[in-house]
């Protein structure tokens, strides 16, 4: 509903205002203030400095940074691949066999991400495949918590591509491959970069799957932060969690300046 006049406006900014403060912004800025704090007794923190940053990195929750860059990389990238080339495999189906397919995909999405945890944990705790106790079984519950979003992501992408363009194309003589690395792609560029994007942000902070396989060696930043403030190391489970948000931020922001050096690229 469209907000006419100069108070209906000013209300509306104040409201949300308070509401995006009180949401995100207080309780980001409490974070950041316990990440350095050594002491919290009264109204403000007291001693601080970055010690908690130094045993975050000195210890074992170091070593959570990498397991959780390696495992949102690799599950999002796989995942990008096989969700874009699904999308384009299904792009003209059309009736009960595309809905039945698309409910395949999106089903993960659907389910707490725990039962995905309990089926991979249950289907790769015997032989022929043993998996249970591995890093690549965090993998794959990774990829199937997030395929389901980068499937949708390029489905709606191609939905928006002006078919024109590529019948053009067509007509002049390109041939299927020519079409899909030169004009396809290029166009659905955006779309893949939002699908990766989204891909790797849920991937990095996922904590219900993977806190029922890790191994030990590849324990994720999300469940590394749960095991510091369970046992009351509040103050570094803060600093591990301001480092999750910095990688997270930093990985998205890659993402879309590669996405523009490229769409520069394709356009000239």
């Amino acid at each position: 509903m469209l907000i006419w006049s100069k108070g209906g406006r000013a209300l509306t900014l104040t409201v949300s205002g308070i509401l995006v403060f009180v949401i995100y912004i207080a309780p980001l800025a409490v974070i950041s203030l316990a990440s350095l704090a050594g002491q919290w007794n009264g109204v403000w923190p007291s001693h601080l400095g970055i010690k908690n940053f130094l045993n975050v990195f000195q210890g074992a929750p170091g070593e959570a940074v990498r397991a959780s860059l390696v495992t949102g990389v690799v599950a999002s990238a796989v995942a990008l691949v096989s969700g874009t080339s699904a999308a384009l495999a299904l792009r003209d189906w059309r009736g009960m066999g595309r809905r039945a397919i698309d409910l395949v995909f999106f089903l993960p999405s659907a389910v707490p991400s725990v039962s995905v945890g309990l089926a991979l944990l249950v289907a790769f705790s015997h032989p022929p495949v043993l998996l249970n106790g591995t890093a690549l079984i965090v993998i794959i519950a990774h990829f199937v918590i997030v395929s389901a979003f980068a499937f949708g992501s390029i489905s709606a992408g191609l939905m928006q591509l002006p078919r024109e363009v590529e019948q053009i194309a067509e007509s002049l003589g390109a041939t299927k491959g020519y079409r899909l690395w030169r004009i396809t792609l290029p166009m659905l560029l955006p779309y893949v970069a939002a699908a990766f994007g989204l891909s790797l942000a849920l991937s990095m902070g996922e904590l219900g799957a993977t806190s029922m396989l890790y191994p030990p060696g590849w324990v994720t930043m999300p469940v590394s932060i749960f095991s510091l403030t369970d046992r009351g190391d509040v103050f570094e489970g803060s600093a591990l969690t301001i480092i999750l948000i910095v990688a997270t931020v930093t990985l998205l922001a890659l993402v879309r300046i590669v996405t523009r050096k490229l769409g520069a690229r394709n356009s000239i």
